[in-house]
């Protein structure tokens, strides 16, 4: 054991194949129903080998501690509780009755891989981040995302891009957006990036027409030069003369769902040779 300057601390090794938050938390929640949770947990992080389990084995030993461990792979946990069993060490399998019966309920056998609570942590992250990128740099708000993004999408308004950079966000891709207008000129910045990470967006004049109509309905307001039919033909028309000094991949979103349009973007770019992730 090993002391404080006033309290006597028990000492738990904390096990793991990755970081270990999972065991020390679970080790800090049982702890606190002793005592105030008065323990010394001592971390060992990434076991990959038997003379990392061998090391732990021994600290254990001279301490008379505990062991808490999370390792997945098969021969290092089992190795792990032969030896503390040899030993007469108390060492515990914090994931083992979880992982058993979600196999038993779900009928499937675990990946047992090291470090996948990480991956998904970083995805998890991954889209957040883009969630935010997406939010941050809608409708041209800030021209720096421009540069800053995984895709940009360019077009008039009404052709679904916002809630086509949100998707894409989703799926961990930061998407900047910029509307087409005839009378205000695009930012520099959208000439400056590669033709091939950026998307027009384009629509029939029919199509735009009645979903301007329905949203001015749903506004709560009557005929505006928004949806008029000649308006819609010069802005779409001014769109495309954009789309081509860009050179970049062109959409029609025409009675496509956010989810088809998505799908198409993203096998249209990777043919390009675009490498964006999966």
């Amino acid at each position: 054991m090993k002391g404080g300057s006033n309290v006597t601390k028990e000492v738990v090794y904390v096990v793991s194949d990755s970081v270990g938050e999972t065991a020390e938390l679970m080790v800090r929640a049982v702890a606190s129903q002793f005592n105030g949770g008065e323990v010394e947990i001592e971390h060992v992080s990434y076991v990959e080998d038997i003379q990392d389990v061998d090391k732990v084995i021994r600290a254990s030993i001279e301490t008379n501690s505990i062991i808490a461990y999370t390792l997945v792979i098969p021969s290092l946990k089992n190795y792990l509780q032969e030896r503390a069993n040899e030993e007469g060490i108390v060492a515990v399998d914090l994931m083992n009755p979880l992982m058993e019966a979600f196999t038993q309920k779900f009928k499937k056998e675990p990946n047992r891989q090291p470090r996948l609570m990480r991956k998904l942590d970083a995805n998890y992250f991954r889209r957040v981040e883009a969630v935010e990128f997406a939010v941050k740099y809608d409708d041209g708000q800030d021209a720096r995302g421009i540069q800053r993004a995984d895709i940009v999408l360019i077009g008039v308004s009404r052709t679904s891009k916002t809630p086509l950079s949100m998707y894409l966000a989703h799926k961990r891709y930061k998407v900047a957006n910029v509307p087409l207008v005839p009378e205000v000129s695009p930012p520099p910045e959208l000439f400056q990036i590669s033709k091939n990470k950026c998307v027009g967006l384009v629509i029939t004049p029919d199509k735009l027409n009645e979903i301007r109509k329905e949203r001015l309905k749903n506004l709560g307001l009557g005929v505006a030069k928004y949806a008029d039919l000649d308006r819609i033909l010069e802005e779409l028309d001014y769109a495309e003369k954009i789309m081509k000094r860009i050179g970049c991949p062109i959409i029609n979103v025409s009675n496509k769902a956010v989810e088809e349009t998505a799908d198409l973007l993203l096998a249209m770019l990777k043919k390009r040779g675009v490498g964006y992730r999966e």
